[in-house]
């Protein structure tokens, strides 16, 4: 009886420590994500993609500072 009341709480210490651990992990800051991204180029300038947030369309232009 005791061997099982040892197993139960060593699972339920376990489970803790992987949850923080999880926790820990998912609280780490992310590289944030390129907006903006030279993609080609044309006649000497560069061809930009734009990717707004949470869309799943590019919009493109032309970057001729040089």
């Amino acid at each position: 009886m005791k061997s099982i009341i040892v197993i139960i709480v060593g699972i339920a210490a376990l489970s803790f420590l992987i949850n923080g651990a999880a926790n820990w992990l998912e609280s780490q800051p992310t590289e944030p994500e390129q907006k903006f991204e030279v993609v080609d180029t044309y006649k000497e300038c560069d061809v930009v993609r734009y990717t707004p947030d949470n869309s799943a369309r590019y919009s493109y232009f032309l970057d001729c500072k040089k």
